[in-house]
Parts: C-alpha cells; sequence; structure tokens
C-alpha cells in the first residue's frame, strides 16, 4: 500500500506556472505507473498526464500537451506536474494517483478505475 500528498496549487495569474508534487510512502515507489488527474463540480475526474512506472511513456490530454509536464524522481519517490502557459479553464483540484504495476509493464493508464491509491488533492486556481 501507498500513501500519497499531493501540494503546490495555489492562486495564479493566467499565463503563470505551477509546479505540483506528490510524494509518495514506502520503498516500492518504482513499481508504480503514476497520473495526474483534476476535476471541477460537477465533471467527472480527468487524466490530464500519466507516466510509466519507469518514465518512459507518458500520456498527455490534448489540453494538456505542449504546456504541462509530468517527471517522477525516485530516489525522492516524487512525481511532479510543471504547468504552464495557465488558462482560467485549467481551474481545478487536481489529483495524483498511483498503479501498482509488475516488472512486465511499461505502459501508462488514463483512466480513474485504473488507479488504486488517491492523494487528497490540491487546489489549482487560475484568474484571468
Amino acid at each position: 500500500q501507498v500513501q500519497l500528498v499531493d501540494s503546490g496549487g495555489g492562486l495564479v495569474q493566467a499565463g503563470g506556472s505551477l509546479r505540483l508534487s506528490c510524494v509518495a510512502s514506502g520503498r516500492t515507489f518504482s513499481s508504480y505507473a503514476m497520473g495526474w488527474f483534476r476535476q471541477v463540480p460537477g465533471k467527472e475526474r480527468e487524466c490530464v498526464a500519466a507516466i510509466s512506472r519507469t518514465g518512459g511513456s507518458t500520456y498527455y490530454a490534448d489540453s494538456a500537451k505542449g504546456r504541462f509536464t509530468i517527471s517522477r524522481d525516485s530516489a525522492k519517490n516524487t512525481v511532479y506536474l510543471q504547468m504552464n502557459s495557465l488558462k482560467p479553464e485549467d481551474t481545478a483540484v487536481y489529483y495524483c494517483a498511483a498503479r501498482p504495476t509488475t516488472a512486465l509493464t511499461y505502459g501508462y493508464y488514463s483512466q480513474p478505475n485504473q488507479y488504486n491509491y488517491w492523494g487528497q488533492g490540491t487546489q489549482v486556481t487560475v484568474s484571468s
């Protein structure tokens, strides 16, 4: 089992940047595929970016391509989401998620029901 702690959200003007961090407990971080999701009231949780357990494969939602970068640091048990050129429509609660994988798995996962563990969420608000 792993516990996830999200941080890094805040209030930023349109065009600004934020870096979200998600620290995972435990010694098996490298065996987890990770994802960043966001949710606004009344809408389904959507994946903005995902990364394989090795970091070799990544996924970005169309809305995130060219602006967001997901990365992971196994030495720090941390996954990051660098968000640049933020827009008001990026306003949401952002969650990191973890899915245990095997050594034979190299892919990413982009659906909420594919993840077993979730962070508590961090609010991102982008003002116009």
